[in-house]
């Protein structure tokens, strides 16, 4: 880490206890790794909010017999102008596909990519996840 700057926070006691048991939860060793931590989700949030260049995954369970379905994804993903760097697909059951697409681009374009993929008949369920590249992070 760079240089580090001490700080100190004023906080209800009702709200620290609860934050303590969080963290304790989760595992992080003290209460300045978990700050760090929602100041990097924050943080994320902003660089998604500014439409700047993300990472993403979209997760989607689909019924791969549904007719068309499968080449309807394929051709959302392919004329997504370079969105999508990759998708893994596996076999759930007889009918039921997971697949997880991974993409990078202005946050706007891939919510709007995911949503067109998320509201296309025969897709079950899905989340996108939005991320940092990690280049402004520290």
């Amino acid at each position: 880490m760079g240089d580090l700057v001490r700080t100190g926070l004023s906080l209800e006691r009702e709200l620290l206890v609860s934050f303590d048991k969080t963290i304790s939860r989760k595992g992080y060793q003290n209460r300045s790794e978990a700050i760090r931590d929602l100041i990097r989700e924050h943080l994320v949030g902003e660089e998604a909010d500014e439409n700047k260049i993300v990472v993403a995954t979209l997760t989607l369970v689909y019924d791969h017999h549904r007719a068309g379905l499968s080449e309807k994804l394929i051709e959302l993903q392919h004329r997504a102008g370079g969105k999508v760097l990759a998708v893994t697909h596996v076999h759930l059951d007889h009918h039921n596909c997971l697949e997880v697409v991974i993409m990078k681009g202005r946050c706007g374009g891939l919510r709007r990519l995911g949503d067109q993929i998320l509201s296309t008949r025969g897709v079950k369920h899905g989340r996108l996840v939005v991320t940092s590249t990690g280049k402004h992070l520290q």
